[in-house]
């Protein structure tokens, strides 16, 4: 046999467990700050010791290799101990979107099969009128007694540090993150060790990151962008990461200058809303090197407007199926290059494809499609979905319409899916419309997306009502509040005599869109 071959049969597979390598990291430097939260700092050798308790924890109550286990609550420092402890042992994370109705929490959790759930004891009220169809095997809350919950705080302080950690591969999944998808059905995004570490291998070379970064999460961890355009990250790295449990633009602004951030992410309406605060001009945001912007394009004047504090964007595109960078635009071009998404990273391609998927030119509209190892392992449970988005050559189809120029910069035209980005949240308009649909008073109604100063697009409902009918947007708001999320309740209402359709009978979401722009 050749040399060469016999000791590449032989070479040990190196351990992609990204909880492996972030504890490593962490008994490597204890002392080191890890979490700034709400006051108090918590050192990497603090933070390590908890996640292997908390594993420990989950070990007893039966998790093992291929479990799922949830989180469903606000930022707080025991969601990323939950991740790591539950990857520890080769279990499967899945974060849970806190702002969803207990009906479609019941879904998400029926359909990832989860083992054991973590909550938020303010949440749990959420999840009465559902908890007896939930598959969990052991339910915790995070602090205090409730009923029929154990209180994870206890059992973590009695526990002793489990050891051992699972050899994870590159394929094995990490999280599955659920997306709504435009059947109104959420399908939950399986995404692997090795989606993980890329990604962060694109993000690091195209940020220059440094274990003496101060990070800053005010996004919410459930989305990919709070989880992995910078947290993750902070923990392969060692570096400081200031935490808020939510977004407010006042606080952020304190944080950003008692801790001396030097990175932070969010969606261009965030960083809007952190410069018409009356403190904003008074505040030191000098230790600020790069605000990294996604979810939606930035506008010219917010970029000039941070510019003038010396204090540079960098744009990104990408999907929680991509994990989620797909593009970067840097500080250097975001002028030059106002509206585009930048360049795809180092280890990741994107093409433009026509609708028969071959590569189109310059300038050439068609789907963005992706490739490259932050690339997801495929939907959960949903085989015939990853074979529509992920095709025989392994690119991944976006349904986003747009074009490379002759720089190969890519520019995003419009969505296949009419997905509506509405505060840097997704709506997806089917969802919407099955519960809307359900009104006495309408007939038929379709949602759109709008252009809107605050939230970059508004949640639009068209609507044709009954002959008997009416409505006002504050009913319609009202009747469907309890089947959606809020941030998915309409904000505009717009009554037709009927829905301009095609031949074949689809509605004309475009000329809708045109007409009420």
């Amino acid at each position: 046999m050749d040399s060469r071959r016999e000791l590449s049969m032989h070479r040990p597979e190196p351990n992609f467990n990204v909880a492996a390598q972030v504890i490593k990291q962490a008994e490597q430097n204890p002392d080191s700050d890890a979490i700034i939260f709400e006051g108090a700092t918590r050192s990497y050798g603090e933070f390590a010791s908890r996640v292997r308790k908390q594993a420990r924890v989950l070990k007893a109550s039966g998790v093992c290799v291929g479990d799922r286990v949830g989180f469903l609550g606000f930022n707080q420092p025991g969601f990323i101990e939950t991740m790591f402890a539950a990857i520890s042992l080769g279990a499967v994370f899945v974060p849970l979107n806190f702002r969803l109705t207990g009906e479609e929490l019941a879904f998400i959790i029926g359909d990832a099969g989860i083992h054991s759930l973590i909550v938020d004891p303010e949440l749990i009220p959420v999840l009465d009128d559902v908890r007896d169809r939930l598959p969990c095997r052991q339910l915790f809350s995070v602090t205090g007694d409730q009923a029929g919950f154990s209180c994870l705080e206890i059992a973590i302080n009695d526990a002793d540090p489990l050891s051992e950690i699972i050899h994870s591969s590159a394929h094995d999944t990490l999280l599955i993150m659920y997306t709504s998808g435009t059947t109104g059905l959420p399908k939950g995004a399986m995404l692997t060790h090795g989606n993980i570490v890329w990604n962060n291998v694109n993000a690091n070379l195209a940020f220059g990151a440094k274990n003496t970064d101060v990070l800053l999460t005010a996004a919410p961890l459930f989305h990919i962008g709070g989880l992995n355009v910078m947290t993750i990250s902070a923990f392969q790295m060692g570096s400081p990461l200031v935490l808020l449990r939510h977004f407010d633009p006042g606080a952020v602004l304190e944080a950003i200058a008692e801790h001396k951030v030097t990175h932070m992410f969010g969606a261009p309406a965030m960083f809007l809303f952190m410069s018409q605060h009356p403190a904003f001009s008074e505040t030191d945001l000098s230790s600020v090197d790069i605000l990294i912007v996604g979810a939606a394009p930035c506008p010219a004047s917010l970029i000039a407007l941070y510019g003038e504090r010396g204090i540079s964007f960098c744009q990104g595109y990408g999907l929680t199926e991509t994990s989620p960078f797909a593009s970067f635009l840097g500080p250097q071009k975001c002028l030059e290059k106002l509206g585009s998404a930048g360049l795809p990273p180092v280890h990741t391609d994107v093409r433009i494809v026509d609708a028969n998927n071959q590569p189109l030119g310059p300038q050439e509209r068609g789907e963005i499609c992706i490739k490259g190892p932050n690339i997801m392992k495929g939907y959960w449970n949903r085989p015939d979905a990853t074979a529509s988005a992920i095709d025989e050559l392994g690119w991944f189809h976006s349904g986003d319409v747009g074009y490379l120029d002759e720089e190969g910069y890519l520019y995003i035209c419009d969505r296949l899916k009419d997905m509506v980005i509405s505060g840097g949240e997704n709506v997806y308009p089917a969802e919407v419309e099955s519960v809307l649909f359900d009104h006495p008073a309408i007939a038929e109604v379709a949602v759109i997306g709008l252009p809107d100063d605050k939230w970059g697009e508004a949640v639009t409902a068209v609507a044709a009502l009954t002959p008997t009918g009416s409505l006002s947007l504050d009913e319609l708001r009202e009747f469907a509040e309890a089947r959606l999320a809020r941030y998915k309740l309409p904000l505009r209402l717009h009554l037709v005599d009927a829905l301009p359709r095609n031949p074949a009978g689809k509605v004309l979401k475009f000329q809708l869109r045109a007409e009420l722009a």
